[in-house]
């Protein structure tokens, strides 16, 4: 896979009217757009990917699916499922309404590299860092940055992704060999 980082798109105006007509009072995925635009770019994630290859998914915006799918507590195939269906996560990541989306395996394999780069504690950083810039955290001495938890959460949800899909592979196959 290689990456080309591609500058902060605007949110296309469809998403942006549909996404206020249906929520009208605001959402927190609108808000957090709305007030740190893009969280995450791709330039964060340059050291992870090769220049040659066939193009990644954008990392940037993987980022930002992983935050909310650990937020939301959601599987990697109903997190993929969000990005295709959801109006607040298509405004939040700035994706036209027809975007089809990925598939669940990107964001296991956008985790491993995460892991074996070493760039997931620079993942909590730029949080801590955009939210402590917003005044939405206090700095009170020193800040535990630790991401052991959030590490740890993420490996169930990939052990039960791996179970689930252990599981519809079997069903699959019984189906084929008995009808």
């Amino acid at each position: 896979m290689s990456l080309k980082p591609r500058p902060s798109d605007p949110i296309p105006d469809e998403t942006r009217r549909v996404a206020l007509a249906v929520f009208p009072k605001g959402n927190r995925y609108l808000r957090l757009r709305d007030e740190f635009g893009e969280l995450f770019t791709d330039e964060l994630f340059t050291d992870l990917f090769s220049t040659r290859g066939q193009p990644a998914e954008a990392p940037g915006r993987l980022a930002l699916v992983t935050v909310m799918q650990f937020a939301e507590g959601l599987s990697d195939r109903q997190a993929a499922d969000a990005v295709r269906s959801r109006i607040d996560w298509k405004y939040a990541l700035g994706l036209p309404l027809e975007d089809p989306g990925f598939d669940a395996s990107v964001l296991v394999e956008f985790r491993s590299r995460l892991l074996e780069g070493g760039v997931e504690a620079k993942l909590l950083d730029t949080l801590l860092t955009r939210f402590r810039d917003a005044r939405l955290l206090k700095t009170r001495g020193r800040q535990r940055t630790d991401s052991t938890s959030v590490l740890a959460a993420i490996h169930t949800l990939n052990r039960l992704e791996c179970v689930g899909e252990t599981m519809r592979h079997a069903l699959n196959v019984l189906a084929v060999a008995a009808p």
